[in-house]
């Protein structure tokens, strides 16, 4: 079986990149386990002192793979961990996207720590479209966002660019593509000054500002999500997205 998610570690910098641009990194079963396992890595090496999650190919993760979830739904049951890991992890997130994401993958960058994009990088809630809702996404989504911009982007599923992005709370900066690079290391360089145990018990401290208890949020919203993907609405939605067609209730 093909690997989905390489690991490698230089100078304290741990990179975890999603290879899968055949499915545009979309969440798969393999992929998921892969990104778990490597996470765990990562924040088990007290030789690393920052994690980058990094892809190939143009999109940065296109969220869960509806080609799967169309037959297992049940599969989004794992996606929660995997944000849990990211925002909880003692050593800082950068997310570094060379392209767009969209759905589960925005909920990815909103667990990072730090998130540079390229400029000309897109972002969508795109649930609604396919008649589930946002659930998961949202415990890691909404601290970042403009309550304004999230009602807005959850409920319409309209496209937004990266330099919107930024200032709706989503992304730290957006760079010309020949700048990203640069605009990474200059994150990690700076996150590596700073002393392991500060840095954990400072991400520790930054989380005290949530009202509500995160693994609390993920079960509701867990239950929520998995009711919406196995109704019949979003059993339509889905369909009609691997078909390439419009869902039966648009105008």
């Amino acid at each position: 079986m093909t690997e989905l998610v390489h690991y490698a570690v230089e100078k304290g910098i741990a990179r975890v990149t999603l290879d899968s641009p055949h499915n545009r990194n979309a969440l798969s079963t393999q992929l998921r386990g892969e990104l778990r396992t490597h996470l765990t890595t990562a924040i088990a090496d007290d030789a690393v002192r920052v994690i980058v999650l990094d892809h190939t190919g143009p999109v940065f993760c296109a969220g869960m793979d509806l080609k799967e979830a169309a037959t297992t739904p049940e599969g989004v049951r794992e996606f929660p961990a995997i944000l849990e890991q990211i925002w909880t992890s003692p050593k800082p997130v950068v997310a570094r996207l060379a392209g767009p994401a969209r759905a589960g993958g925005v909920g990815i960058v909103a667990a990072a720590d730090i998130a540079i994009a390229v400029d000309t990088a897109t972002f969508a809630f795109t649930e609604v479209r396919i008649g589930v809702v946002p659930a998961i996404i949202s415990v890691t989504v909404l601290p970042r966002l403009v309550p304004r911009a999230a009602h807005e982007l959850f409920l319409t599923g309209e496209q937004f660019t990266a330099p919107r992005a930024v200032e709706i709370g989503l992304l730290n900066a957006a760079v010309p593509a020949d700048r990203l690079d640069a605009e990474v290391d200059r994150y990690t360089d700076m996150l590596a000054l700073g002393g392991p145990k500060a840095l954990a018990g400072t991400k520790e401290m930054l989380r005290r500002t949530r009202p509500t208890d995160m693994s609390t949020d993920f079960a509701e919203m867990l239950d929520l999500s998995a009711g919406y993907f196995a109704s019949d609405e979003g059993r339509e939605g889905i369909t009609a997205f691997t078909q390439k067609r419009k869902p039966d209730w648009t105008l």
